[in-house]
């Protein structure tokens, strides 16, 4: 499992990490995706705070599962955007939401550290 999420890590956090930059860094194709979604720039700078956040997050101690939560959830937006507005291919953001949900998986043991309030 250690080697597993490991590897998955650092795909994850490689395409996550680009990603999250390129919104930020205002990057032609992310400013013309987050047009044609039409919620506004703004929210182009959020989800790529996000990306970068969950990337990090799956590299602090007992906070992986925290990362992929974040990041399946990104992931789950990004294929609802592709399918009802972007088309034509939801298939790079669903094979990411599906790593992410691998990476949740191996570290569910952290579940077991959540106190109910």
């Amino acid at each position: 499992m250690t080697y597993l999420s490991l590897g998955l890590r650092a795909v994850l956090t490689l395409a996550f990490v680009a990603a999250g930059f390129a919104k930020l860094a205002g990057v032609e194709m992310m400013v013309q995706t987050f047009e044609a979604v039409g919620i506004g720039q703004w929210f182009r700078y959020v989800t790529g705070l996000i990306e970068i956040t969950g990337a990090i997050l799956l590299w602090l101690p007992r906070r992986q599962l925290q990362g992929a939560a974040l990041l399946i959830v990104t992931m789950i937006g990004a294929v609802g955007a592709h399918i009802l507005i972007l088309g034509p291919s939801a298939m790079p953001a669903a094979v990411l939401g599906l790593l992410s949900a691998v990476v949740f998986y191996l570290h569910r043991d952290q579940l077991n550290g959540v106190q109910s309030a």
